[in-house]
């Protein structure tokens, strides 16, 4: 008589997400097939941290009006280092205001300049038709920089909002993320309170398109208020923007 089949308690759940579950084990370690792909997904953690921008690529995509400018961080290793380094510009860079606008879009590395690569183009490409009434800067593409280096650049541009695309922190699930910072009224010395995040922008995480209705979203709201952070709730409802087709 046949052995009955062995039923998987964790298959279901492992198919709605990329977390570890249930990865079985081998003795006291891990099977080989759970150990060969932890190795592999850590491997691309360490690869994302240490890649750097397709300048080339990115300015083809955003736009030929970009401006790219570095951080003071002067190397990885240092950007590593000195995280406050990456908050200001790099004591070369100046900045001059034209025309009057209300956002600035700043694109950075951060800690996965995959991410960036892969994911910034086509999130910006959803996000400028939703941005109808804004007055929009071009483009600033930053190398070696960390969240808050939106602030001086927003500041110097005297824009009333500034939007930072950066590469998260990878993990051992992706590698490729972006996190989407908005600040309204940017200036030095801002506070991360002072924010609103849409994070885990990717394929296989938070599609580019629907991140790019969240973030027109918030946009709105920050203008209506006049303000961003612990005091602009995130009510975004994506489920209604697709039955409306919004």
């Amino acid at each position: 008589m046949a052995d009955p089949p062995i039923c998987d308690p964790f298959a279901a759940l492992r198919a709605a997400t990329s977390a570890r579950i249930g990865l079985g084990r081998a003795g006291q370690g891990l099977p080989t097939a759970a150990m060969l792909a932890f190795q592999r997904d850590h491997a691309l953690a360490c690869d994302a941290v240490h890649a750097v921008l397709d300048v080339e690529a990115l300015i083809a995509g955003l736009g030929e009006d970009t401006m790219v400018v570095d951080s003071a961080a002067t190397d990885r290793a240092t950007y590593l280092r000195r995280p406050d380094l990456g908050r200001r510009l790099a004591g070369d860079v100046t900045l001059e205001s034209g025309d009057p606008v209300d956002l600035a879009i700043v694109v950075v590395d951060g800690l996965s300049a995959t991410a960036i690569n892969v994911n910034a183009v086509p999130l910006v490409a959803a996000l400028r038709p939703l941005l109808t009434g804004w007055r929009i800067a071009p483009v600033m593409l930053v190398r070696q920089g960390r969240v808050a280096i939106g602030d001086p650049i927003g500041a110097a541009l005297r824009t009333s909002a500034v939007l930072v695309l950066i590469g998260e922190r990878p993990g051992l699930a992706a590698a490729d993320g972006i996190g989407a910072y908005l600040t309204w009224d940017p200036a030095p010395g801002r506070r991360d309170s002072e924010r609103n995040c849409v994070s885990n922008i990717r394929d296989g995480g938070l599609a580019p398109a629907m991140a790019a209705r969240s973030i027109a979203w918030l946009l709105a709201e920050a203008r209506r208020l006049q303000q961003t952070g612990v005091a602009l709730k995130n009510r975004f409802d994506g489920q209604a923007a697709l039955d409306d087709g919004s």
